[in-house]
């Protein structure tokens, strides 16, 4: 991923207008903070992608808690994707009896044609620097065991399993939880 470890400068469109900062790009797609508007799209692509849902507040909840960490993937002006994160402290799921200040992948998502462009690894990875820049020690999140084009997604990235949660979704399906380090 080109630029990810920095804020491209706010740029104007050819009527002058400002644009949003952008945090990362690769080819056509960037990956830029998400805004209040952004969020209805976001619910959108939720709904489309995934079988768990949240209330429409809880997106507003994150995004006003967490703007850092709540990003968005965006092509030819359409979002096509989302991470919705949170810091949190508490146990960490890498070391036994340690506590962490942990970034929390709650929810990321890429529209089914846009799936296989590293869009979603794209959208992990800036995430992971925000919460890097927050001073996050590690990152985790939780995927349905039967999720196998997302968890070889997260093991290309580096995750490990970190533990199982029996029952975890409303529809009784099992957890993994994963886990992975940040800045080393």
């Amino acid at each position: 991923m080109h630029g990810a470890n920095k804020i491209y400068p706010t740029e104007k469109d050819e009527t002058g207008a400002v644009q949003k900062a952008i945090v990362a790009r690769a080819g056509d797609y960037q990956i830029r903070r998400c805004e209040r508007d952004d969020i209805p799209a976001v619910i959108e692509i939720n709904s489309e992608t995934l079988p768990e849902h949240y209330s429409d507040y809880f997106y507003y909840e994150i995004l006003a808690e967490f703007p850092e960490t709540f990003l968005v993937a965006e092509l030819g002006g359409g979002l096509i994707g989302y991470v919705m994160s949170r810091i949190e402290y508490g146990f960490s799921h890498l070391r036994r009896l340690g506590l962490a200040r942990k970034g929390h992948v709650v929810s990321v998502a890429v529209r089914e044609q846009h799936r296989g462009r590293s869009v979603g690894s794209m959208l992990m990875q800036a995430a992971q620097e925000a919460m890097l820049a927050k001073s996050a020690t590690e990152c985790y999140l939780e995927v349905r065991v039967s999720n196998t084009g997302a968890i070889n997604l997260y093991q290309r990235l580096g995750y490990r399993t970190a533990g199982r949660l029996e029952g975890y979704y409303k529809d009784g399906e099992a957890a993994l939880v994963m886990a992975i380090p940040l800045g080393q």
